[in-house]
């Protein structure tokens, strides 16, 4: 976990108050100071389960989520510990303790779906605590779980194929780990042991008939089946005698059960281990600051009547990193710029070339910090961006170069400037003397280094400028016939239009060479986004093969369990799953 974040114990979340769930400024700051990828496990279970008891020891505490010790349901709302992951280094193990569910203080329990639904968006491994067996009481205790195709979307239009929006949901559930507390059952099935896995996949399958009895029945189990990708089961004996329940928080292990001292061990164990970083769809990991955004986004849609929804909620987040990711790269354009461009640059290429090596890394800088750019809108902002800083820079290196050339031209024909006023070329032979010193100077000039593109330009301006007095010496000097003069004045017209002519051709090359430039520029945000489209392919199918191979897995348990008719929905999932990873990809096109 980051360094400077410190937790003592647990904050509020997400407080429940008079039926509205209202999100704790105090909670989003601390996760906004998260940099670290986050391992999130939420906790859910009836009121007085022993849940806290369950999530303290994963904090490596006694005491920090309330236990209470009455039938009183103690935590209201959801309770967040961020500690450090203590298998994992570099990452911070984000606990989530949920408010009792059924509890008769309450009254409206309309909450108690929301807060379950929430627990499972948000995490990476849900914990669902019950006590004794795995009966049917327990499945109708965990009604929520065949509620939740009506609390939470997947994408945020229904799906052309028809195929229910709930076939997405094993692709970004969390991870099931159902604890089982004061369990007294021997773990066997017909007088052979069994590991309480597979007690739970036995408690899971589904009763033939078509009654409501034996929906309801099968509903809540097929849910469990089909949302969750990966399903465990930990039992625990009961800790203590009964009476002393309530002091468990401040018992030392050695006055506790051995058996649920070890099985609570062996919980904690897997966890740390098992438990998988909170990841969204592409492959993105979830740090602090997007585990903050994920929470204000379902809890508004919550609030606004809306239905939370993953797709949504992913948009909101790349919406927010997008825009972060052109700033990142502008800033890092402007630091490699500011370091490696002195102006003025001796030539217009000098300068482009520093572009565009500045401009590729501010891409890379782009690419790796953006994700899901629809349209690629946040890219055409950062190419906008770049561009005008590319036309900035140019017209400050014309400036600078402007500014460096003039300051010369003035520092090296001052001396002539002050002979001229003093008329020391205004007599016979003049004109030639005149003539001479300008070229001197000239060469003088010509021969300065880092004048900058505008070299020529500023010399011809300030030369024309000088033309109408060196005319007049001309016009003046006796030595001079006036056959000399008129082949004088020809000659100083062809040198101006032949210094006219160059620097036009000048200006075509400086225009050719913003056009090439221009075009490597297209170029490379192709280049680095088909890259990136590659990749992101790549990590879609990858995932949509893990999803396919889940869901072919369970129809083959539901083909040989004689469930026909499941097995044909789970067909037509499958299928359109299929036709989705056999779709081609968008053409890249940046307009």
């Amino acid at each position: 976990m980051d360094s400077d974040i410190q937790m003592p114990g647990p904050v509020c979340l997400i407080e429940n108050t008079d039926t509205q769930l209202v999100v704790n400024p105090e909670a989003l700051k601390i996760l906004s100071a998260i940099t670290q990828p986050v391992v999130v496990v939420a906790i859910v279970g009836l009121y007085r389960t022993g849940k806290s008891y369950l999530m303290n020891k994963l904090a490596g505490q006694k005491k920090g989520f309330s236990l209470g010790s009455t039938v009183q349901s103690h935590t209201k709302g959801i309770w967040m510990w961020c500690v450090p992951h203590p298998k994992k280094p570099n990452y911070t193990l984000v606990l989530l303790d949920t408010e009792g569910l059924g509890d008769v203080e309450k009254g409206d329990n309309q909450n108690d779906s929301w807060i379950f639904a929430l627990a499972i968006l948000l995490s990476s491994t849900f914990v669902y605590n019950s006590m004794g067996t795995i009966n049917q009481q327990a499945m109708d205790q965990l009604h929520y779980v065949t509620e939740l195709t009506d609390k939470i979307r997947a994408k945020s239009s229904p799906d052309a194929n028809e195929v229910e929006d709930s076939a997405e949901f094993v692709s970004f559930f969390p991870d099931f780990v159902w604890t089982l507390r004061d369990f007294s059952l021997e773990l066997e099935v017909n007088g052979e042991s069994i590991s309480a896995d597979e007690y739970l996949q036995n408690s899971l399958k589904l009763k033939q008939g078509s009654s409501s009895k034996d929906n309801k029945f099968n509903l809540p189990r097929l849910c469990i089946r089909k949302f969750f990708p990966k399903k465990k089961c930990f039992i625990f004996d009961r800790p203590t005698h009964r009476k002393k329940l309530g002091q468990l928080e401040t018992m030392h292990d050695d006055e506790l059960e051995p058996d649920f001292v070890q099985q609570v061990a062996d919980f904690c164990s897997y966890i740390f281990s098992n438990s998988k970083v909170k990841t969204l769809s592409g492959g993105i990991l979830v740090n602090g600051p997007r585990l903050e955004t994920l929470v204000l986004t379902y809890v508004d849609a919550i609030s606004s009547g809306d239905l939370p929804c993953m797709e949504n909620a992913v948009l909101a987040l790349a919406q927010i990193e997008n825009s972060a990711a052109v700033q990142k790269a502008i800033a890092h354009y402007d630091q490699q710029m500011g370091e490696k461009v002195e102006l003025p640059t001796e030539s217009l290429q000098e300068l482009l070339d520093l572009h565009m090596a500045s401009e590729k890394e501010a891409i890379e800088v782009f690419m790796k910090n953006s994700f899901k750019d629809v349209d690629h809108l946040f890219q055409k902002e950062l190419a906008a961006q770049l561009e005008k800083r590319r036309d900035d820079f140019c017209k400050e290196n014309m400036k600078a170069s402007s500014d460096r050339c003039s300051a010369l031209l003035k520092d090296i024909f001052h001396p002539l400037e002050e002979e001229i006023k003093q008329g020391v070329y205004s007599k016979p032979g003049g004109y030639r003397l005149l003539m001479q010193t300008v070229n001197e100077m000239k060469k003088k000039y010509l021969q300065e280094p880092r004048k900058g593109i505008q070299s020529e330009e500023v010399l011809q301006t300030y030369l024309r400028s000088k033309e109408s007095v060196i005319d007049a010496i001309l016009q003046t000097d006796q030595n001079l016939t006036e056959k000399e003069k008129e082949i004088e004045v020809q000659r100083v017209k062809a040198e101006s239009a032949e210094a006219a002519a160059k620097m036009l051709e000048e200006m075509q090359k400086k225009n050719q060479q913003m056009m090439e430039e221009k075009e490597k520029s297209y170029q490379e945000h192709v280049k680095q986004l088909t890259e990136k489209m590659e990749q992101e392919r790549a990590q879609l199918m990858a995932e949509q093969e893990k999803v396919l191979a889940l869901k072919l897995k369970e129809q083959a348990m539901l083909l040989k369990e004689g469930f026909q008719n499941e097995s044909k929905q789970l067909q037509r999932e499958i299928e359109n799953l299929k036709r989705s990873m056999t779709k081609p990809s968008d053409p890249c096109i940046i307009i």
